[in-house]
């Protein structure tokens, strides 16, 4: 049997790191899952004079106080993408890919960096359009899939995918340098829509159409609602009450995937109602 965590949060801007901190304050047994470099948002904030004690910070800047706290806390980011999670009743179920966490509680913490969804992709989700390529491979053995990446460090699963489809076109969402297996096509074109009735059968770019078995779309974060089967949304966000609790019993939520303003101080605050609200739910469950 698997550990299982009191909370599990994911997404590590500043709700989910702020989360993290007042979960190790209150002794809880959590994992956060996102990513140790920069988040793009901040990344891109020249100056942030609306953080209260950080006068005339870079997004930078404040990352690395961030960074700082974390240390000094003894807190750890697990760089794992979480593709599904599920309400189990008294735990949820995490994945990844083919391995599974189980948490009392969770918290999403993953902005709204997900993108738009493209035309048909919503309406052929698993029937032939997917978001892991690593966990649906076996599928599509000696066909055609078509992948389309917005971060370089994908390549991997391209490469992967590769070695078990016939052919793998590959276009890339990112200004990097593709680097990848020889054998895949590289299509520098942007997608607009997924063509298909009961299956997928094309993906329909900007200059051209191409025929394809499968379509592994992966975005840095997919959608609250494709996350989390059954979440409440509400104009694109998940809807919280003031103790950021969803619709679904246990699971909270903070930052801008609850809404505007898309502030980083506001997100702080939520990512500290959050925790709260988990542990609270946490302690009640335990005394059941």
């Amino acid at each position: 049997m698997s550990e299982r965590y009191d909370i599990a949060i994911i997404g590590s801007g500043p709700a989910g790191l702020s989360a993290a901190l007042n979960a190790r304050i209150r002794k809880k047994n959590f994992i956060i899952f996102g990513n140790k470099e920069l988040t793009s948002k901040l990344a891109k904030a020249h100056e942030i004079n609306n953080y209260l004690g950080f006068y005339k910070k870079s997004g930078k800047e404040l990352q690395e106080e961030f960074n700082k706290h974390l240390e000094e806390m003894d807190i750890n980011i697990t760089e794992e993408r979480i593709n599904n999670v599920y309400a189990m009743g008294d735990y949820f179920a995490l994945m990844v890919n083919e391995k599974m966490y189980e948490a009392t509680s969770v918290i999403l913490a993953t902005g709204v960096e997900y993108g738009k969804l493209f035309d048909g992709e919503e309406r052929l989700l698993g029937k032939g359009v997917g978001y892991c390529a690593t966990c649906d491979a076996p599928l599509y053995r000696g066909k055609v899939v078509t992948i389309v990446s917005y971060n370089k460090h994908e390549e991997e699963e391209a490469n992967f995918i590769a070695s078990i489809a016939s052919k793998v076109n590959y276009i890339p969402m990112y200004k990097e340098k593709v680097e990848v297996d020889p054998s895949i096509e590289i299509i520098n074109d942007t997608p607009v829509g997924i063509i298909g009735e009961d299956k997928v059968s094309k993906l329909k770019l900007k200059n051209s159409e191409i025929e394809t078995d499968g379509i592994f779309i992966l975005r840095d974060s997919i959608s609250p609602g494709q996350l989390v089967p059954g979440l409440k949304i509400v104009d694109n966000h998940i809807e919280v009450d003031r103790l950021m609790r969803t619709s679904i019993k246990g699971c909270f939520a903070a930052g801008d995937i609850v809404g505007k303003p898309y502030q980083y101080i506001k997100s702080a605050g939520e990512g500290n109602i959050a925790t709260l609200s988990a542990v609270s739910y946490v302690d009640s469950v335990s005394k059941k």
